[in-house]
């Protein structure tokens, strides 16, 4: 389940500084969620497909990964081309349909694409505790980095647990349905996954603590700048710039148009 498949590989992605990956993420992640123009988010959905070209990641599992964010856009297109008012396309029903929806559901969905693609291209190809260790390097809180550490090593823990009691009950003829008995059996599961995690949770500390932690971060990985980090984030703030400025041209060109 969290097996981190897309940090291992040796492409320009791969050997990139993680602190340089963690900053141009949240620099073109931002960028992107501000635009407004649908050619630019296009523009940037373009360099996010250049990115994953770049990453060298396997194409198949990233496409299954996009359609489950896709799958919930979908349910965005359910419901913004009927609420939003403008000028009515097409009607179903007695629901008309607009263009402005149209517009905005577009836009949403090239920005939310360019996005989730720009993010595991950039920052999942790195494994989990060097991003850790990276985001102490950057002045992150220590405890939110121990937290963000301890909660993705025991996710794992706490699934397979749940796995091992959903399978006992099954195992004792348990059936699922819609009835009372049902949910009280789901309550008392996750009930049992929450005190046997505290349980492990309370060990683990225990463990630490006999080990000699001390509240400090520490990790094998030493991370050294160099040009080809330089360029790149040099040339995410580039691209962002750009976007954005070619964004606020366009907006501002369409409502001289717009003033009779």
């Amino acid at each position: 389940m969290f097996d981190e498949e897309f940090s291992q590989g040796d492409s320009y992605l791969h050997n990139l500084d993680p602190r340089i990956k963690i900053i141009a993420s949240i620099i073109y992640s931002f960028g992107v969620a501000l635009l407004q123009d649908l050619p630019n988010a296009f523009a940037a959905l373009l360099f996010s497909l250049l990115l994953l070209a770049f990453s060298a990641l396997p194409l198949k599992k990233v496409l299954y990964r996009l359609l489950l964010v896709n799958s919930f856009i979908f349910f965005l297109w359910l419901f913004l081309p009927f609420s939003t008012p403008g000028n009515p396309v097409f009607s179903i029903l007695s629901l008309k349909v607009s263009a402005e929806g149209i517009i905005k559901s577009t836009l949403i969905t090239l920005k939310a694409n360019a996005i989730f693609m720009g993010i595991i291209t950039i920052v999942s190809t790195s494994p989990v505790p060097t991003l850790g260790r990276a985001l102490y390097d950057l002045q992150v809180p220590a405890k939110l980095t121990f937290l963000l550490l301890i909660s993705y090593r025991y996710l794992q823990v706490i699934y397979d647990e749940y796995k091992k009691l959903a399978r006992t009950i099954e195992i004792r003829g348990f059936v699922p349905g819609t009835n009372l008995h049902t949910y009280k059996t789901f309550a008392y599961l996750l009930a049992m996954v929450l005190i046997k995690s505290y349980d492990r949770a309370q060990r683990v500390y225990q463990a630490m603590l006999l080990r000699g932690f001390s509240g400090k971060f520490y990790s094998l990985h030493e991370f050294f700048l160099s040009d080809k980090d330089i360029r790149f984030i040099i040339y995410i703030c580039l691209l962002v710039s750009i976007l954005l400025g070619a964004d606020i041209l366009d907006l501002t060109t369409l409502s001289r148009l717009k003033i009779p």
